[in-house]
Order: structure tokens, then C-alpha cells, then sequence
């Protein structure tokens, strides 16, 4: 997600579609682009598909300001028509770009009780648009808005909106599960709104700060406004961010990815000190903590297992494709003399549902004298409702073959076994809270103790289909 501001007038257009290469990492089902006096210009796919002609059509759509997103759909169906920026209201409408996950049920009861029935099924984004937009038709302004509408909002967000003045606003939930920055561009005299600053690096712009937790910011003709619309004690930043999300030059929270991830490793070291010959990653997000668990234990370091980037899979993510994950895991190809006779330790960023991790050790692996596979993340028993796709207990492996809460000890003999490794072990919480540098407080820790005090109102757990609908 991305927005661009030019104070001096120059078109954006550009600028939006390179920054949403720099974060196709967080979407690959759907993405689109929208500037003022143009209907939204929205592609199922890549953003690098067609690269000339949408390059081409894009740079028709002029204008000094505007926003773009890559979608990963947690909510309603991959369609087009569900494809962001979403077009809200008729003469005074805006555009807005959504990443998180709200619960659909408390802003329908609010809609209802301000006498709005939509006619027709809405996602999250639509439903939030909507009583926004009702509520800047009774005079709020938008900082009044978001204050005012921030009690209906359990959940995550973090978005970018184009007024119908033309104004750029980013917002972010005052939770600040999702990440927001901010950026300015020299040459261009542009603010840039991002997902991550990645995004920020790829359009030469200088990182100018987080938007906290419960900001809202506007840039317009006079420049740049923030205020707070609410405000917590406690903020829940998710670590999967941290752990797989993010892209690893990021800087969120102060904290640069990459080296979150090689700490993480180093932190596997310690807790399980395995007697191996090499240490190999799970490609791609899990290559720090590869690194740094070689760096602590002595054990070398090897690419024993190689996306295939000559393909069109090879450059997308398993676990954000779930339609596709077996597809995109068997176009892993294992380095056979790295791996072949050697007492492997495979090193991954998380197991959810377990087919990825399956499917590397019993075809990837198999020539090896014996696998451990050790884990960054700590197991997953919970479902997500804050922005990251797994809705439902059922389809997480540690809560399939656990059932209830165990020791870790007991996790990960019995999910060791369920994948076929000789040796399984998860991170702890402690561990991921040193090895990302936040304190456990600050961490939305819902999906692996099932502490949903984060949230406004505590969810009711849905079945994948309620969620698409």
C-alpha cells in the first residue's frame, strides 16, 4: 500500500507503480492505482504483468497525488471487483486502500443504527468506507471521522485515502498492528505514505518516521497535518511482520528487519543447541535466522534449498498464495551435494498449516542423514483475526495435533513427528520478543496464546467461508 503527494505538481503515477513493486511481497492476488478524475485502474496478478503495456496505461493517469495496493485477501473473495483502491460514494467520493482485517459485524450494527442498510454484501474496507463517508456528510471533517468511528473498528488497519479535495490521509489503527511510514522524496518535493519503508528506499525517499499507532495524517496544498484520533496504553505490533511478512530491509518500529531475523537465529542457537553439519534456510524470509543460527553455533551455512526464479512461482510466496502452496513448494529445488549424507538443521520462519514443511522434508530432504527443523516463530494455536489469513483453529497444524495447551516440549515432539523430522523445535515467545527487540507487551501475541485483550470486543472464530464471503 502506497501513496504519493507532490507538493510541486509532478505526476505520481510512476511513483505509485514502482512502490508497489517494492511491496509485492505483502499481496500477489490483486493490485491497483488511483489518482484524482480517473475511474480506479485495478489488474488481477502482478504488478510486473504486461510490465509495457500497464507501465503505458498508468502513465496516462496524471496527477500530483494518488494511492496504489497490492491485495492479500484475509476477508471477501480474490476478485477484481474486490481488487483495492475501492471507490466510495458518488459526487463526493474518495478512494481508499486498506491493509488489516475488521471485524464486519460491529460496523454493520453501527451502520444499521445510523439508518444504513447496504443493499448488498460489503467487505470491511467498504463497510468502514461507508461510515466514514457518513459520517464527513455530517459536518465531522476527517480527524472527527476516524475519532468517532475508531470505537466500531476491532481490528487491524493501516490505509491510504484520497479525498475528494485531492488531500493524501494515512491512517493507522491505535493498535498499530499493521505498519504505516512515512517518507519524503527530495527530487520530486513528494510525501510518500508506505506499507514499509522498503518502499520508501526503492522511490529514493528519506524515512521521516512510523505513523504511531492511532495517528491519522493528511498532506494538501499547505503541507503536512497530523493528529492523534485515539490513543492506548498498550500497542500489539504483530510479530509475523517481523518473522515473514515484512520485506527484510524494512525499518519498522525502529527496528530493521533483517537483523530481527539473524537475532531470532542466534536466540534458536542458544535454546536448541543441535550437533549438525549445516545449517540451511527455508527460502526466502527464513535465510537471517539461518545465518545467524550459523553464526552462533559454528555449523556452516549452506543454500541447500533454491527458489527456481526463472518461473513465475518461483518468485511467489507459499504462504500467501494458499490456493497454490503445494505448486509453489515443489518449485523449491534442494542443492543435492549440501544436503545429501549430512545432518541437516533446516531452519523456517513458521509452520501454520504444515503442508510447505511436509512436502520440503519428505521431497526436498530425503537424502539426508537426519533433519531438525527449527522454528522462528513459536506455535501457532490460535486463528488471526488482525490481518494475517489463517481464520480458523482447524486448519493450524500445532492445534490439530495438540488440541489443548501443552508444554513446548510436547508440541514439538508430536508436531515433529506429524512433518517426519528427527527433531522439531519452536521458538518461545521470549525468544521472539529478544530476537525482534520489542518487549512481549508490545506484541499482539494472539495466534500463539489466544489473548485477544488486544481487540476491542474479543472475536467470534469464523469458518473460512464466513470470512470470504
Amino acid at each position: 500500500m502506497v501513496g504519493v503527494y507532490s507538493l510541486e505538481g509532478r505526476s505520481v503515477s510512476s511513483m505509485l507503480l514502482n512502490g508497489l513493486e517494492a511491496l509485492q511481497h505483502r499481496g500477489q492476488e490483486s493490485w491497483g492505482v488511483a489518482v484524482p478524475d480517473h475511474r480506479p485502474y485495478k489488474r488481477m496478478g502482478l504488478v510486473s504483468q504486461d510490465y509495457e503495456e500497464t507501465y503505458r496505461e498508468i502513465g496516462g493517469l496524471t496527477g500530483s497525488v494518488g494511492i496504489g495496493h497490492v491485495r492479500y485477501s484475509t476477508t471477501a473473495r480474490s476478485t477484481l471487483e474486490n481488487a483495492h483502491p475501492l471507490e466510495i460514494g458518488l459526487s463526493d467520493r474518495f478512494f481508499i486502500a486498506h491493509n488489516g482485517t475488521l471485524d464486519r459485524d460491529p460496523l454493520m450494527a453501527y451502520l444499521k443504527e445510523e439508518g444504513l442498510s447496504p443493499s448488498r454484501p460489503m467487505t470491511d474496507t467498504e463497510l468502514m468506507g461507508l461510515g466514514l463517508h457518513q459520517l464527513l456528510n455530517r459536518g465531522k471533517g476527517w480527524f472527527g471521522a476516524f475519532e468517532r468511528l475508531n470505537g466500531e473498528l476491532n481490528g487491524s488497519f493501516s490505509l491510504v485515502i484520497l479525498t475528494p479535495e485531492g488531500d493524501l490521509i494515512g491512517a493507522r489503527d491505535d493498535c498499530g498492528f499493521r505498519p504505516l511510514c512515512l517518507g519524503w522524496q527530495k527530487d520530486t518535493s513528494s510525501y510518500v505514505i508506505a506499507s514499509e519503508s522498503c518502499a520508501l528506499d526503492c522511490l529514493r525517499a528519506e524515512l521521516i518516521k512510523d505513523i504511531q499507532p492511532g495517528e491519522m495524517v493528511k498532506i494538501g496544498k499547505n503541507g503536512l497535518e497530523t493528529c492523534q484520533f485515539s490513543r492506548r496504553e498498550r500497542h500489539a505490533h504483530c510479530p509475523f511482520e517481523y518473522t515473514y511478512f515484512a520485506h527484510p530491509s524494512s525499518v519498522i518500529e525502529g527496528v530493521n528487519v533483517y537483523y530481527a531475523r539473524k537475532r531470532i537465529g542466534r536466540e534458536l542457537a542458544r535454546k536448541y543447541p543441535i550437533d549438525g553439519d549445516v545449517v540451511i534456510p527455508v527460502p526466502d524470509s527464513a535465510r537471517p535466522s539461518a545465518l545467524g543460527y550459523s553464526e552462533a553455533s559454528g555449523i556452516p551455512f549452506e543454500e541447500g534449498l533454491m527458489k527456481d526464479r526463472y518461473r513465475r512461482k518461483g518468485s511467489l510466496r507459499s504462504f500467501i498464495e494458499p490456493e497454490k502452496r503445494e505448486e509453489v513448494v515443489l518449485n523449491i529445488n534442494p542443492v543435492r551435494d549440501a544436503i545429501a549424507g549430512k545432518r541437516v538443521i533446516l531452519i523456517d520462519d513458521s509452520i501454520v498449516r504444515g503442508t510447505s514443511s511436509k512436502i520440503l522434508v519428505r521431497d526436498k530432504m530425503k537424502s539426508a542423514k537426519t533433519v531438525s527443523l527449527l522454528i522462528d516463530f513459536p506455535p501457532i494455536l490460535y486463528p488471526c483475526y488482525m490481518g494475517i489469513d489463517f481464520p480458523t483453529q482447524e486448519e493450524l497444524l500445532a492445534y490439530r495435533v495438540c488440541k489443548a495447551t501443552q508444554s513446548l516440549e510436547e508440541i514439538n515432539e508430536k508436531v515433529g513427528k506429524e512433518i517426519g523430522v528427527n527433531f522439531l523445535g519452536y521458538n518461545d515467545v521470549e525468544g521472539l520478543s529478544r530476537g525482534i527487540g520489542l518487549p512481549k507487551e508490545e506484541l499482539c501475541l494472539a495466534c500463539t496464546r489466544g489473548d485477544y485483550s488486544c481487540l476491542k470486543y474479543k472475536p467470534h472464530f469464523k469458518t473460512r467461508e464466513e470470512m470470504k464471503a
